[in-house]
């Protein structure tokens, strides 16, 4: 029950203002709050259980910056998705499983390496136990992701949609540069490479802005 309670409130407080929480709220504002919170609850219990089981030798497998790398572009991919909207013909018939599934790869993408995982990892060690940590990290993650559920909720019923729409696709278009900015050699990161890639960016979110009538918040 100690490493229950203890991991539960640790994790609590880790995840308060984290990316994974408004990641959670940005999703909120694009899909059911109910497949956003089962996606999140599928993403993190096999997240935490691969750091419980496995810890830091996952990374020696897969680099942890490719790792971050490939969640920083899904991020970006998801904001210029949340742009474009779902007006094309047909896309409201597409399966209930694919925001399910969206939620929870980019989900655990977000959660690889991130301070809650690592602090499963930490916290299976210094208990020497797995189920209570398990236990006690999910719970934790699912108690103040829920509160970003909400907060996501909320603007989605207090704020006109098409700013909604701009809102949530910042938010992942910025976790995404932030991610790489992050998880990128810096070789790569001259003024040239930067002004190329924010340029390009513009031109993208122009064009699918166009394309998807979400120009005229």
């Amino acid at each position: 029950m100690v490493a229950f309670m203890t991991a539960l409130i640790f994790v609590i407080l880790a995840e308060m203002g984290d990316k994974t929480q408004l990641l959670a709220m940005a999703f909120a504002t694009r899909y059911r709050w109910q497949t956003v919170m089962w996606g999140v609850f599928a993403a993190t219990l096999l997240n935490h259980l691969l750091a419980v089981l496995v810890g830091s030798y996952l990374t020696r497998i897969i680099p942890l910056n490719y790792i971050e790398i490939a969640a920083a572009v899904s991020f970006i991919i998801f904001g210029l998705w949340t742009i474009r909207g779902d007006e094309l013909a047909g896309e409201d018939k597409v399966s209930n499983y694919s925001p399910f599934w969206t939620v929870c790869i980019a989900f655990f993408l977000a959660e690889m390496g991130d301070k809650t995982q690592l602090a499963t990892v930490a916290l299976a060690a210094q208990f020497n136990t797995i189920l209570p940590v398990w236990a006690g990290t999910t719970a934790g993650m699912m108690v103040a992701d829920g509160i970003g559920i909400i907060v996501g909720v909320v603007l989605c019923k207090r704020i006109p949609e098409k700013i909604v729409k701009w809102i949530s696709a910042l938010i992942f278009i910025l976790f995404g540069f932030y991610g790489l900015y992050e998880s990128v050699p810096i070789h790569f990161l001259t003024t040239t490479n930067i002004i190329a890639v924010l340029a390009l960016m513009t031109v993208a979110v122009y064009v699918i802005a166009r394309r998807g009538g979400g120009s005229t918040i």
